[in-house]
């Protein structure tokens, strides 16, 4: 009782009270990072004279070293320094990463001599020098340290403000998940529209510059606020309990699991379940094996106190089940990559398109082509209520399900609407292409890319809300920052596809004179086939979903310790 009122007399100085700090600080920092790289493709076409096929693979290894980041940062949060601190080290890294990104623009010794690399003859323009292009390396690497800190602290710093165990603390939360989300939309639509047109119209060094300021307003906002916040210390990482597991079973490997369902008290150690931990999971006979991990040999592995002498060698139930809920996703969170390579080339080659096409809105004012990717957001805004106000009470009363669908389904559909967007946008460049080689100066309007960025952003509604759903859902308790970093690295490793596509078909398919599908001038090249050819990966990518789907067994619904329904040892062969 004395340690449940120190935890609620921690929990008072945080709230509402420490949210305009907390969401000032995320808001800024946002803008400032999105802002920064919203546009990076044109800027490194058209200032760094790079090819696309060396821009686009910059930008998918960037983001695929950034979505890997944050299981770093986590790790070192939860082991060693905390959020807060991880915050703060994390910001100052990604002010060091604006301001070298920023100087790049501003410093004429920092970027090639200017040079219109849209006027042929191509490819004559001067290339950045090893000095140049190791600066900017730089930048972005300080960035990507500034990322892996502050992603995975961000949202669960605001819910440590909030006690849980109350309601008012319940509610709190899901009113910062609701603020979270807004503002994240919010920010989105400015950079894609406001910093986007002032990079590509007025000046690189004011569009770097602003999100430099702001970040830097982000750190100092967030420090003044420190007196409010609840600082929860580091519990220890996650990744040690799998680590673990893994050890524990194969050290008893040899051991002779009992059959059958029976009574496992003295058999597999059981103890209580620690503070943090909300619910807990039944022992289960799939992926047994590991059950080994938590078999008491002998009196010997247990302290007087009922702990284990060694954790290396004696594991609970709850650390094992916990380690099988991550082997059991891994199939259906492999699946998702492929259709988030077709979302990556919303931040490259429709860029490229865009730069080609008729982008004017009236005589004087052109739209930067790195705005056209906001399509996708108002998609998504304008889905997302009519989906959960309209559609999914509607299906609700046809399939009793609470969701409407079941969360594999919403993830499954929105693997279909990646391939749709793959085909719409072959097919959209295929007229695009056509039309360049009759006419010279581009004739297609900007917007004929509007229907492959729509259907991409049904494919984001679905696919990616659907799975953090599904991870945050399937997830224990204790592994919901493994559940929330998976999304980032589900995009990391489709950075990586995409750019191993892009140097695959950029080698092979030049052949006999003819330049490859990717060149640098896309009128030459074929950037239908390489849609064609993602849309054709999809396909049998969701046929692979689809048989994991099958056999995938949703998480037993327990929801409290108190709830102890089904709490024995599951034995398939009698279900």
């Amino acid at each position: 009782m004395v340690g449940d009122q120190k935890q609620k007399d921690q929990k008072k100085p945080g709230g509402w009270k420490a949210m305009p700090y907390i969401l000032g600080n995320e808001t800024f920092e946002r803008l400032a990072t999105i802002g920064l790289l919203a546009n990076f493709m044109v800027y490194l076409l058209k200032e760094y004279h790079m090819n696309q096929t060396s821009a686009a693979n910059i930008l998918n290894i960037w983001g695929g070293v950034t979505n890997f980041a944050p299981l770093l940062g986590a790790f070192i949060s939860d082991t060693y320094i905390g959020r807060f601190k991880t915050i703060t080290f994390a910001s100052i890294a990604a002010i060091l990463g604006m301001l070298t990104v920023t100087l790049t623009a501003w410093l004429p010794q920092l970027h090639p001599p200017k040079c219109d690399v849209a006027k042929p003859p191509f490819g004559q323009c001067k290339s950045a020098n090893s000095m140049q292009l190791g600066v900017l390396v730089m930048g972005l690497g300080l960035l990507s340290i500034g990322t892996g800190g502050i992603r995975p602290c961000s949202i669960p710093f605001g819910v440590d403000q909030f006690d849980a165990t109350t309601d008012e603390g319940v509610k709190g939360i899901n009113s910062f998940f609701n603020w979270y989300y807004t503002t994240f939309t919010v920010v989105i639509l400015i950079t894609q529209t406001v910093l986007v047109y002032i990079q590509d119209s007025v000046s690189w060094v004011i569009g770097f510059g602003i999100p430099t300021v702001l970040m830097i307003g982000a750190i100092i906002l967030f420090l003044v606020g420190k007196k409010l916040y609840v600082l929860v210390e580091p519990e220890g990482s996650i990744f040690s309990g799998i680590g673990q597991v893994l050890v524990a079973a194969y050290k008893k490997r040899r051991l002779t699991l009992p059959q059958g369902q029976m009574d496992h008290h003295g058999i597999f150690y059981d103890p209580p379940p620690k503070l943090f931990v909300l619910s807990k999971l039944p022992l289960t006979h799939q992926f047994r094996f590991l059950n080994k991990a938590a078999m008491i040999v002998d009196n010997n592995e247990l302290k007087p106190d009922g702990t284990p002498v060694n954790q290396w060698r004696l594991c609970s139930i709850q650390q094992v089940e916990e380690v099988k809920c991550l082997i059991k996703i891994i199939p259906i969170w492999a699946a998702g990559i492929i259709s988030f390579t077709s979302i990556s080339q919303q931040g490259t080659f429709t860029v490229s398109q865009a730069m080609k096409m008729n982008r004017h809105l009236g005589p004087k004012f052109q739209i930067p082509p790195g705005t056209v990717g906001v399509i996708s957001m108002i998609t998504i805004g304008l889905w997302l209520p009519f989906y959960d106000t309209v559609l999914v009470p509607a299906l609700r009363k046809i399939t009793k399900h609470e969701g409407g669908i079941t969360l594999l389904q919403r993830i499954g559909i929105g693997m279909i609407f990646s391939i749709l967007s793959m085909i719409v946008a072959g097919l959209v460049e295929r007229g695009r292409r056509a039309s360049a080689h009759l006419h010279p100066m581009s004739q297609v309007s900007v917007f004929w890319l509007a229907p492959q960025l729509i259907l991409m952003g049904f494919c984001e509604a679905f696919n990616i809300i659907g799975q953090i759903e599904f991870f945050n859902k399937q997830f224990p308790d204790h592994m919901k920052s493994i559940a929330n970093s998976l999304l980032f690295c589900s995009f990391g490793f489709a950075s990586y596809l995409s750019s191993l596509l892009i140097t695959i078909v950029h080698g092979v398919t030049a052949r006999h004179g003819h330049p490859d599908w990717l060149t640098n001038d896309i009128d030459a090249g074929r950037l239908d086939y390489f849609y064609f050819l993602i849309a054709g990966l999809g396909g049998l990518n969701i046929v692979y979903f689809l048989y994991c789907a099958r056999r995938y067994r949703y998480k037993s619904g327990i929801q409290s310790l108190e709830d102890q329904n089904d709490l024995e040892l599951v034995d398939p062969t009698k279900q």
